[in-house]
């Protein structure tokens, strides 16, 4: 039978089990999330337990990070299913702090970012996110003082921002990017999937089709400008609009024209009936 995790909702309460996770020099692994967990978010769990000793896992919506025309209010909350799967993984430590407990009467401090947080991707749309993510993030990294803490790799671009935020505030954690996680048809696991129609859901998959078919041509060779345009097309005619569908350096994320720009991941941003969705590949 699994354990069951110690569930923290109070900054003392999470000191008192970081103290104890934390005896006889064990390392620990932070893995933050918005619950509505699914197989990706596990597979988070798993690295982060090769990595350190003691894993503890965030479950926090952070109210910062969306717009008031974004969906907050009913983003997927599910509390008993997440800690009843975290039990499973063998899960020591959950961080469930309520929206007081992040964001107290007259909090007033909050993190800028530059670099890849404005790159003309995510942030072209979505122009407060990124410093609602580096606030809360932030705040979880000194809360939880973690050795390493892990991030999947669908948002790319927030992996990006985070791994530059920790180095350049030297908060002593290594962030970790993990592959993405996907459906038998190549649809990238998250939480807003639960948002797709039958008929959404079965075209939904034609962003990881367009993607690996446009990483094949620029393999082989082939131009980058005409490929793109190519993958442009496919997504569109799938009922999706299209946000962004980019080539950029995988680590400045910076536009790049060709294979010899560095290494290239390809990024895609689009909406198909209500549901945003976001996804990436290496080239």
């Amino acid at each position: 039978m699994a354990r069951s995790p110690v569930v923290a909702r109070t900054l003392p309460a999470l000191r008192r089990a970081l103290t104890e996770l934390r005896e006889g020099g064990a390392r620990v692994a932070l893995v933050p999330t918005m619950g509505a967990l699914h197989d990706g978010h596990l597979s988070l769990v798993r690295l982060a337990k090769r990595r350190a000793d003691k894993v503890a896992v965030s479950v926090f919506v952070n109210p910062t990070q969306f717009a008031p025309n974004e969906d907050f209010a009913s983003y997927p909350r599910t509390w008993k299913a997440d800690a009843g799967k975290l039990a499973a993984e063998e899960v020591d430590l959950i961080w469930n702090p309520d929206v007081k407990v992040m964001y107290p009467d007259g909090f007033a401090t909050r993190i800028t970012t530059e670099g890849p947080a404005l790159a003309g991707l995510e942030d072209r749309f979505r122009p407060h996110f990124f410093g609602g993510v580096a606030t809360v993030v932030g705040k979880l990294f000194l809360q939880c003082r973690p050795d390493v803490a892990v991030f999947g790799s669908k948002d790319f671009q927030q992996l990006r921002v985070v791994t530059r935020m920790a180095a350049d505030l030297d908060l002593g954690v290594k962030v970790i990017g993990a592959p993405t996680v996907r459906e038998r048809d190549g649809l990238a696991m998250s939480s807003r999937n639960v948002y797709l129609s039958a008929e959404e859901r079965s075209a939904a998959p034609t962003l990881y089709r367009a993607m690996k078919h446009t990483a094949k041509l620029m393999r082989a060779g082939k131009s980058f400008e005409p490929s793109l345009a190519a993958a442009t097309k496919m997504i569109r005619e799938a009922g999706f609009t299209l946000d962004y569908f980019e080539a950029r350096h995988a680590e400045t994320l910076e536009p790049v024209r060709s294979l010899k720009g560095g290494p290239v991941r390809l990024l895609v941003a689009a909406r198909i009936g209500k549901t945003r969705l976001i996804d990436n590949m290496a080239v």
